[in-house]
């Protein structure tokens, strides 16, 4: 899947995980893992009754999300070192940076930070070893944020051991709370491409543990796909 658009969206490509990989190269390999083939997707964050209907391109190494009414287009870009967020608005490009990443896409759950995937590339990476996850044979990594400019104080991700997709992620605020998850709930294949179709999207309460939020990301289709009559 691509995970979350990338983030969050887990386009999956050929790449297999060897079962010696260290926790760097796993990381490695997810992140390069939204940038396969040229796609452009429907999609939507849904809500209740509520949906956001937005499009997901991949071309030229960067994911882009562009949402209408109003106009935004988000830019992933994720390099070898690290992510780049930017967004245009009115023909302006500008970058997303540490001051807004706790701020709400479209007034979701899911943040800018969640959408950069920037604990991707946060060092030291633990591999706490092998979990199945919704079914999927899965790596469980651990990884401590770097400063104190992330939302999250730990984050821990599952990285699918067949194709190094994201399956799943949890985040715990800096006292160790679990707040927000993440978790691919259905996959589908479009266009020669196995990729997610809907990922659960959670808030929880750091003392209660109960969901105070609950948001889905839905690829509904090729965004070339005409309705069938």
């Amino acid at each position: 899947m691509k995970f979350l658009a990338a983030a969050f969206l887990c386009l999956t490509t050929a790449l297999t995980l060897r079962a010696e990989a260290d926790a760097e190269a796993i990381l490695k390999a997810a992140r390069m893992n939204p940038l396969g083939e040229p796609i452009e997707l429907k999609a939507q964050l849904r809500s209740g009754s509520t949906s956001v209907p937005f499009r997901i391109v991949v071309r030229d190494g960067k994911v882009s999300y562009v949402f209408e009414n109003p106009d935004q287009e988000i830019l992933l870009g994720l390099g070898d070192k690290e992510a780049t967020l930017q967004e245009r608005r009115g023909g302006k490009t500008s970058p997303i940076g540490p001051a807004r990443w706790d701020d709400s896409v479209r007034g979701g759950l899911l943040s800018y930070e969640d959408l950069a995937l920037q604990f991707l590339y946060w060092p030291n990476p633990r591999l706490l070893g092998e979990e199945d996850l919704e079914r999927i044979p899965s790596y469980k990594i651990e990884v401590q944020a770097p400063s104190s400019s992330s939302q999250y104080g730990v984050v821990r991700v599952w990285i699918g051991r067949e194709n190094g997709a994201l399956v799943g992620i949890e985040g715990f605020d800096r006292d160790g709370k679990l707040i927000k998850r993440f978790k691919v709930v259905t996959v589908q294949k479009l266009g020669g491409q196995w990729m997610l179709k809907q990922m659960r999207i959670e808030r929880l309460g750091p003392t209660t543990r109960k969901v105070t939020g609950r948001m889905y990301l839905e690829i509904t289709g090729k965004a070339d796909d005409k309705p069938s009559a």
